[in-house]
């Protein structure tokens, strides 16, 4: 899986974040740094098939009936806000103070009530086509396609997604 991601990303993953099995399930760990310094964002990788392609956030995966008190809890924990969008009230951002972060962190209010919360990455694109294609170059599967994303699983099942998010900004465009 770890050398899937490096391929995906074209670099290692940043040292703030590590993706591995979280309580027996894929899922995805973002660790704190022992300071308030948050390493500078990096710059998107450039692909020759794919112009700029970044892995921009986390999404909390979390069951309906939970979402409310997760919400807050996650929001609690990184020391910010939460940003429900008016036009798709399942997605919500915890916005932090003090600018940009080098990840966002997005929460995802499921169709199912109950059951664990999981996380995944999302990417950012300039041709999410083009990159979809890469990833399942590279191994990725293709599970869904939706309006601004696609979603896939790396070649040990973790889910993530592929936006049409521009990779500097996390903004749609």
């Amino acid at each position: 899986t770890t050398s899937f991601w490096s391929a995906v990303t074209g670099a290692a993953l940043p040292a703030h974040l590590v993706v591995r099995p979280a309580a027996g399930a894929p899922g995805v760990r973002v660790h704190p740094h022992d300071d308030d310094r948050l390493p500078a964002t990096p710059p998107p990788a450039v692909f020759p098939e794919v112009r700029r392609s970044r892995v921009y956030q986390v999404c909390v995966d979390i069951p309906g009936l939970a979402f409310e008190a997760e919400a807050q809890r996650w929001a609690s924990v990184a020391g910010g806000r939460i940003d429900v969008l008016e036009r798709r009230p399942e997605f919500a951002w915890v916005r932090m103070p003090g600018g940009p972060r080098p990840l966002d962190l997005l929460l995802q209010r499921l169709d199912r009530q109950d059951g664990p919360v999981a996380a995944h990455l999302d990417l950012g694109t300039t041709d999410r086509e083009a990159e979809t294609a890469r990833h399942r170059a590279l191994g990725g599967n293709l599970v869904a396609r939706e309006e601004f994303w696609t979603v896939l699983t790396d070649p040990a099942g973790l889910a993530y997604c592929i936006t049409d998010r521009d990779p500097a900004t996390g903004e749609l465009d």
